[in-house]
């Protein structure tokens, strides 16, 4: 053998010195092993990220989770604007006590100036349910269902400002070009069905919520998993064909595209956004045909539009129910992720289109829920109706609660970053169960306190993804929902 061509290390193995000084060092290292491994204290093997096999070509094809939870879809009710924790579910006896005062141990100044006095709940709270769980009468429908609910009462976050609080609770971050908690389920499971999305954002009759398309959008994941945004009253736009375009060229025209789209992608392999562009377009193809039969809600049994109120209160009222049973119907044919939102952007004015009510909650509070309280109620019971809160995760949510004080010479109450309420329901929690609690006055969380991190890392637990190791390579680091926080609630799973 030329000793020329070994390393190093492989020619002092030809010197019996240095063979027998090698073989030492090795036996020794063998020897500790096994009693390292005896007395069980070997490292714990390397865990790494979890990357979803996508195909391409279809990157809405279904792929397993990292294990296997009862929960295969998700249905997000965003309520944008902020409620009052202390006005709709999160009882505070001590508000009635010290109402009108000055709340002692709290901070002078918040977020938008000087407070002002405690203020008790401005609707009355009763025991509801078998689980006599204190609800306030803002919402007397969705306070009927306390008992197939899991409530969330120490919630925190990191910031009080409404676009960065959407964010966060949204992405995960505060900042905007993260993907979204929908996008990185879709990123991770895809979906059941390949004439729809997988992931469906249903924006508010008025409009986008303060941060926008970032609620739902896909960040730096590929552009294949961004929500597709639409309405009951607004379907997606350019779906039909004109009427002097026959079905035979139709056909011609979409198979000469697939057969230059499937060339484009040999030339071009790897490019995520040439892939979603081809499979946008397919999907819009399949669109043609089933977006009409599912937006079909007129012809909804007349009892489902009672129950629903898309024929009493007010016009928001009524889009926000035809919003809901859209959701319910987009459920049915398999999509993984749907958001509803119940608000929109505040250029209208304070609470007027949303929950953000710094003046006047007493009507503006009510206003919004007089929308959102019968059909967001009536779209729960729906699904567990038909047997789908089975394999449904329901999840409703703000990003921040309100002061239990009113704002200095005001009617309102400002943002509360320390504490704040949201609920679960369906597939793989507790049901008629509260988790953690806040201070006397709902000022800050106190037992169980629970951040943003927490939270989503319990929703990615209950669709079986492991918010460690469900991770995208971008910019020199593995990226993640949950940052590099985050612990899973153990305590609100089934």
């Amino acid at each position: 053998m030329n000793s020329e061509k070994l390393s190093p290390i492989g020619r002092s193995l030809l010197d019996r010195r240095g063979f027998l000084g090698q073989s030492g060092m090795s036996m020794g290292a063998i020897a500790l092993s096994q009693l390292l491994a005896r007395d069980n204290l070997l490292a714990s093997e390397s865990v790494g990220p979890i990357r979803p096999n996508i195909n391409e070509q279809k990157p809405y094809a279904p792929r397993p989770p990292h294990f296997e939870t009862p929960a295969k879809q998700v249905l997000v009710i965003y309520c944008p604007g902020a409620v009052s924790h202390v006005d709709t579910f999160d009882y505070k006896p001590d508000l009635y006590k010290m109402d009108g005062r000055k709340p002692p141990g709290l901070p002078a100044v918040t977020f938008e100036g000087p407070t002002g006095n405690i203020a008790k709940p401005f609707w009355d709270f009763k025991p509801r349910g078998e689980s006599g769980k204190m609800v306030s009468d803002l919402l007397p429908n969705l306070a009927e269902m306390v008992d197939d609910f899991c409530f969330m009462h120490s919630l925190t976050t990191q910031t009080s400002a409404h676009p960065q609080g959407e964010n966060f609770m949204n992405t995960g971050f505060t900042m905007e070009g993260f993907p979204s908690f929908g996008a990185w389920v879709t990123y991770a499971l895809g979906c059941e069905t390949e004439e729809l999305p997988a992931f469906v954002a249903i924006n508010d009759p008025r409009g986008l919520a303060r941060s926008g398309k970032n609620n739902f959008g896909s960040g730096f994941l590929p552009a294949a998993f961004q929500g597709t945004d639409f309405t009951a009253a607004h379907p997606p736009a350019n779906l039909v064909r004109p009427g002097d375009y026959r079905g035979s060229a139709d056909r011609d025209s979409v198979s000469l595209l697939q057969r230059f789209n499937a060339g484009h992608m040999q030339r071009y392999p790897g490019d995520a956004d040439l892939a979603a562009r081809i499979a946008s377009y397919e999907l819009a193809g399949r669109m043609q045909s089933s977006v009409p039969n599912v937006m079909d809600i007129a012809g909804e049994p007349a009892h489902v539009h009672d129950a629903y109120g898309t024929g009493t209160g007010t016009e928001l009222k009524r889009a926000y129910a035809n919003n809901c049973i859209l959701a319910r119907r987009l459920l049915e044919k398999g999509v993984r992720v749907v958001q509803l939102f119940n608000g929109s952007d505040p250029s209208g004015g304070n609470g007027i289109t949303n929950w953000d009510s710094h003046s006047d909650i007493l009507k503006t509070h009510a206003m919004q829920a007089e929308i959102m309280d019968q059909p967001t109620a009536a779209l729960i019971a729906d699904l567990k109706q038909r047997g789908m809160l089975d394999h449904t995760l329901v999840v409703w949510c703000t990003e921040f609660g309100r002061m239990p004080f009113l704002q200095a010479n005001g009617t309102g109450r400002d943002h509360n970053p320390g504490a704040f309420t949201c609920f679960l329901a369906g597939a793989g929690v507790k049901k008629g169960f509260s988790y953690g609690e806040s201070d006397e006055f709902g000022f800050k969380a106190t037992v169980n306190e629970t951040s943003v991190y927490d939270f989503n890392a319990t929703l990615l637990h209950l669709m079986g993804l492991d918010h460690e190791r469900l991770t995208y390579y971008h910019n020199g680091i593995e990226r993640r929902l949950t940052n590099v926080h985050g612990h899973v609630i153990q305590d609100v799973l089934s």
